[in-house]
């Protein structure tokens, strides 16, 4: 659970607006001082610690897991095997796609391994050194099995008017296929869990670093069968997330049953190792459109296919990234006709869910390739072209081609702003001239829209006899800096200053039933219910409630729609020629969040998304060989960007209200992940145009740059 006190914090006049001030965050002198709680921080009695005995290879028939020798090693008190589980539910899946196929959810493998790294065993012991050296003693013996398992996925299509007969008479077909790799959402704080055991009533306290505290007391509930009066889960400081720490995990579950099962504290702590294994990967998307276009740069027609890895289980939103990939196109642009497939199938890896954009990322890369590509067909500069099919403001909300309704904005406006910021014609005069000297450099720009989660969350707001307030939010945080934005709406909707207010979240106990921190969601969605229950406050207490006592008011709010936010990202890049080296000369982004609560959490955002961003276009990759085996299981092998991999970035904005919620709020949180990519993309291959070159994979490494440039 985190509350976060305001005693201390920077102090205001209530006279004083709170909603678009830079207040520094609340947690920040705790955290950075060595004050937080994370999972292995919270104190358990006589805790078992876990590990898990894990699959060395992809798949096959399990022959024989041989744990006597390591029940009898110093320490260690239980080793559970998966007939040792009895039966137990399966996971929750979000139908936001049509489903094909069923996949298990295998807390530990009973009869076969379907990936490197899934739990055959578990070793609980009275050190994490002991439970480690007792998996070490535990053989699995597995042999190949022909009987594959049956795929199971999700599909979904989206059409609109006579897209083969609008494409065949387009003056202009580009085509173009994007690959993006799978990524490691690699938080600071890896996966973890601290179970504590309550004897007298015969239930658990279940402190989990995750985004989903209420989702993972009700899942929990339904898998082991367990009242759900009998789980408390509390979400303590959670150091990152990324979506890795939306869903529950099998490794999870088995730390939970094994509290309620031996009637003891448990406690696992992820190794950085064992994310990168077995934790959920993201993106992996493979994308292919083809858009026509008329002779006067208008587009008239899209074809586009995505299809979408999944691992052998399927967390609580694998449908979310193929489901957002599809829905999303043709972005922010006007096209009439449209023919939109997208799928994802299961395989033998690791389990693939959200990672910071979900499917956001795969639209906007895809249908931004596509415009460039539609630029060079046309001749026609890549921002006018844009310009020339944007929705215009008149036109919302408006109705996409896929359904979903876009609510409000002022695409060309944003574009003008990113161009006079930017310099951005004398910028492609200079670039041109560079490239004449000999130089390999090149200018991108991509557009994006960022849908920021549909549905409700919850608020209770208590005014105390002393006149302090106490906001206890449905949802979580995960390094958001939360707290301090909604201290702030909920001092503006009292009229007092933020120093009066406190702030708790992330506990099933002390806090209403809320979904938790996804989809850009929770200041338009989160903030609104605390708006909201503000308000059913002041009027209960203008109304003449008695004031000598607490006084509170809970609202559930449910959104009228969704609130898409959107910008742009303009970057130049420089290529040596010699070694591929890349350089990221300039960045700038133009973003639209609607109204700013506070501006200085929102510049912070958008660094932290563009950082993601630049990983997966320029470094980030896991690979698996052709016997299923992770070989970039470490950061030794894997490349994270570091302090000195980001260039400076000039951020920018606008505000258009957002219609569909009383704050006018838009997310923001995902923006970077989504522009940046198809921005440096663009960049990259605008370079070496000239040099032939009119696709390119990522991540854009030095040897993919140089190989592009020499054709080898």
């Amino acid at each position: 659970m985190t509350v976060i006190s305001a005693r201390g914090a920077e102090r205001a006049g209530s006279s004083e607006p709170q909603i678009g001030r830079p207040l520094r965050r609340r947690e920040d002198v705790r955290l950075i001082t060595g004050a937080g709680c994370y999972v292995a921080d919270v104190p358990l009695q006589d805790p078992l610690h876990v590990a898990f005995v894990r699959s060395p290879v992809p798949g096959g028939r399990i022959a024989g897991c041989e744990t006597e020798a390591a029940r009898d090693m110093p320490g260690v008190a239980q080793v559970v095997s998966a007939a040792d589980l009895g039966e137990l539910g399966t996971l929750g899946i979000n139908p936001v796609l049509e489903p094909f196929g069923s996949a298990s959810f295998p807390v530990l493998a009973g009869a076969h391994v379907c990936a490197v790294g899934q739990p055959v065993a578990a070793v609980l012991a009275d050190t994490p050194g002991q439970a480690l050296d007792a998996c070490d003693a535990v053989p699995v013996d597995v042999e190949d099995d022909d009987g594959a398992a049956e795929p199971a996925g999700f599909r979904g299509t989206w059409s609109s008017g006579d897209c083969d007969a609008v494409m065949a008479g387009a003056a202009h077909r580009v085509s173009v296929t994007v690959d993006h790799p799978r990524l490691a959402p690699a938080s600071l704080e890896p996966r973890g869990i601290a179970v504590a055991y309550h004897g007298e009533s015969d239930s658990v306290t279940v402190f989990l670093s995750t985004q989903t505290p209420h989702r993972a007391r009700r899942e929990l509930s339904r898998i082991l069968s367990v009242a759900p009066e009998r789980i408390h889960v509390a979400a303590p400081d959670v150091g990152g997330a990324f979506g890795m720490k939306a869903s529950l995990y099998p490794e999870e579950v088995l730390c939970v049953w094994a509290a309620l099962r031996f009637k003891r504290a448990t406690r696992w702590i992820a190794s950085r190792g064992e994310d990168f294994l077995a934790a959920s990967h993201g993106r992996g998307a493979k994308s292919e459109g083809t858009l026509g276009v008329d002779a006067d740069g208008r587009f008239e027609a899209l074809r586009a296919s995505v299809t979408s890895p999944l691992g052998h289980w399927l967390p609580s939103s694998a449908a979310i990234p193929a489901w957002n990939a599809g829905r999303i196109l043709p972005g922010g642009y006007l096209v009439g006709a449209v023919d939109i497939r997208s799928s994802a199938e299961t395989s033998n890896t690791a389990a693939v869910g959200i990672y910071r954009g979900a499917g956001r990322p795969e639209a906007n890369c895809l249908m931004e390739r596509l415009v460039d590509a539609a630029a060079s067909a046309t001749g026609i500069d890549p921002l006018e072209i844009r310009k020339r099919n944007m929705i215009p403001p008149e036109r919302f909300p408006y109705t996409g081609p896929t359904g979903v309704v876009l609510d409000s904005g002022r695409y060309a406006e944003l574009l003008d702003q990113l161009a006079d910021e930017t310099g951005y014609q004398s910028r492609r005069a200079a670039v041109a001239k560079r490239r004449a000297g000999g130089e390999v450099v090149g200018l991108g720009v991509a557009f994006y829209i960022e849908p920021c989660g549909t549905g409700w969350e919850s608020a209770r707001v208590t005014r105390n006899p002393d006149g302090t307030v106490l906001v206890a939010f449905g949802g979580s945080t995960q390094g958001h800096g939360r707290e301090t934005a909604l201290a702030q709406i909920a001092a503006d909707a009292l009229g007092l200053g933020p120093e009066a207010i406190d702030v708790v979240c992330g506990s099933t106990q002390d806090c209403p039933t809320g979904i938790g921190a996804l989809a850009s969601r929770s200041t338009a969605i989160g903030g609104s219910a605390v708006l909201k229950a503000c308000e059913a406050l002041l009027a209960r207490v203008d109304s003449g409630a008695d004031t000598s006592v607490p006084v509170s008011e809970e609202v559930v709010y449910e959104a009228a729609a969704e609130a898409w936010g959107y910008g742009a990202y303009l970057v130049q890049i420089a290529i040596d020629a010699e070694t591929g080296d890349p350089t990221l000369e300039y960045v700038a982004c133009v973003d639209d969040a609607g109204t700013v609560i506070n501006p200085m959490l929102v510049e912070g955002q958008i660094r932290g998304g563009f950082a993601q961003g630049i990983g997966e276009a320029l470094m980030e990759r896991l690979v698996y060989d052709g016997d299923g085996q992770l070989v970039t299981g470490s950061l030794m092998d894997y490349a994270l960007p570091r302090a000195g991999d980001i260039p400076a970035l000039a951020i920018s904005k606008i505000e258009t209200r957002a219609p569909n919620n009383p704050l006018g709020a838009k997310g923001v949180g995902e923006a970077g992940t989504i522009g940046a990519p198809a921005a440096i993309l663009n960049a990259a291959i605008d370079a070496l145009r000239p040099h032939g070159v009119t696709d390119l994979p990522m991540p854009l490494t030095s040897e993919t740059l140089w190989r592009a440039l020499h054709r080898t």
